[in-house]
């Protein structure tokens, strides 16, 4: 493509155009004004919300498109979290996670050497190299060259940290040669570690049994047990089983949720009969066997006419759910006893639609929530609450960014299609809604409350009628 060829107006709400490679001479794009409007020189167009804005502007991201400016009304947006930021957990998941998952794949499948290979690259580039495209085509070829433009020349440990981890997984399903035709095609580079965690008895079948027979014997007092057993996921063990199950759910360790709206939850969801209640999930395995049971008993007490669970199209960040994993999970609930009930009941919605497992290419990319496609804003639109799972969702929804630990979840998500609520343990460091005192306390207690996993939200957001 010559000089000056692919010059794309930016406007917002919309990706304008196919994605274009930068030219070697200019790998970065450059913004200039076409009758007095941003546009994009070399580069691929991008969906712009405001916390894209910022990060367009933000001259830490490679000092692209300078003439973009925050839409009025919106409050002042943070940078968001880079990989650069020295001692950050940011940095630690780049120079240390990164390059073990790479290794837990190769010990997990018996790949051929040229994968082999391909992903022994791919993490050396992690470490020290610049971002490279990717080369093969696929049906998100397009989207993804368009998220790669905005850092092109840059190093994965100079980005911001979401699109750092975006990419990565989806490098990753390239060097497996998940989307190409051969024996390797959708094969699942991390379903081993995903059947550990439904088998075996620390797995989601045994934990989902043991929790039944605990679960309080009133619906509501049932439901805020599940609510919070969603929340921590995998940390439900033996531990704490006995707690999360107890009528008296804050005698366990009030202290670790920081942020408690279980009952308002509970009180909403048994308000009146609602016509759907969509889950936007996160990972598979105990947390997923939660999800269901939590879906399971807002179906049969009539508190939905149908749920909607929204998965990963493909394989991410390792653990995450998708379609076949759910439909795997409830196959493997119905052979335990104690899960037997459920699971019949579960897969008969399944059958009827009143279940619904839907994905969508918009949950494995790189974009944040106020950059949510026209049709994904509709299909949540159209429900009457939405529960919003896990860490990675969390900070999409924030766009990634360092807001302040006291700024008003409400007002930052003014954006979101319906009401919702947020199950959230803490692994990053991204947080809101929270009183200064909160955050004086929890700093003196320890240094990584942000990220230890020891700490949760439960929040709902329920927007007033427009």
């Amino acid at each position: 493509m010559g000089r000056g060829a692919g010059r794309i107006p930016l406007r917002g709400g919309g990706c304008l155009g196919a994605a274009r490679e930068p030219p070697q001479d200019n790998p970065r794009p450059r913004s200039v004004l076409t009758d007095g409007q941003p546009s994009l020189e070399y580069g691929a167009p991008c969906r712009i919300g405001p916390h894209a804005l910022a990060h367009l502007s933000d001259p830490r991201n490679g000092g692209c498109w300078q003439a973009m400016v925050e839409p009025s009304g919106v409050q002042p947006v943070p940078p968001p979290l880079m990989t650069s930021e020295p001692g950050s957990f940011a940095e630690a998941t780049i120079i240390r996670r990164k390059p073990q998952i790479v290794e837990d794949v190769l010990r997990d499948n018996d790949y051929p050497p040229e994968i082999v290979d391909a992903l022994r690259a791919l993490s050396e580039e992690v470490l020290t190299g610049e971002i490279q495209p990717l080369a093969e085509p696929a049906p998100d070829r397009a989207e993804w060259d368009a998220q790669w433009c905005r850092y092109a020349g840059l190093t994965w440990r100079n980005v911001p940290w979401y699109f750092a981890e975006a990419f990565f997984y989806r490098r990753l399903l390239e060097a497996v040669r998940y989307f190409q035709p051969g024996i390797w095609q959708g094969h699942d580079p991390f379903a081993a570690q995903k059947r550990r965690q439904i088998e075996g008895p620390g797995g989601a079948v045994t934990l989902a049994a043991e929790l039944i027979p605990l679960l309080p014997k009133d619906p509501a007092g049932a439901a805020r047990a599940l609510i919070y057993a969603s929340l921590w996921g995998n940390r439900v063990d033996l531990s704490n089983r006995e707690v999360l199950a107890g009528a008296a759910l804050e005698a366990g360790h009030p202290e670790d949720v920081l942020i408690d709206d279980s009952a308002e939850i509970v009180d909403f969801l048994r308000r009146e009969p609602h016509g759907r209640i969509d889950f936007i999930n996160d990972n598979a395995g105990p947390e997923a066997a939660f999800d269901l049971l939590l879906t399971d008993l807002i179906l049969e007490q009539g508190w939905a006419q149908r749920v909607r669970m929204h998965l990963k199209a493909y394989p991410f960040f390792v653990s995450d759910a998708m379609v076949k994993d759910v439909r795997e999970l409830i196959t493997r609930l119905e052979g335990a006893t104690q899960t037997r009930d459920a699971a019949d009941r579960l897969a008969g919605w399944l059958q009827s639609g009143t279940l619904e497992l839907r994905d969508h290419p918009f949950w494995t990319s790189a974009y944040a929530f106020d950059e949510m496609p026209a049709d994904l804003r509709r299909e949540l639109g159209a429900a009457d609450l939405v529960i919003l799972k896990g860490d990675a969702n969390y900070r999409r929804l924030l766009g990634d960014r360092h807001w302040p630990f006291t700024a008003s979840l409400e007002e930052i998500t003014a954006y979101f299609p319906a009401p919702y609520a947020v199950l959230r343990t803490l692994k990053a460091e991204i947080l809101v809604g929270l009183s200064e005192s909160q955050v004086q306390l929890l700093r003196s207690a320890e240094a990584d409350w942000l990220i230890n996993g020891r700490r949760g939200i439960i929040q709902l957001v329920v927007p007033p009628p427009r």
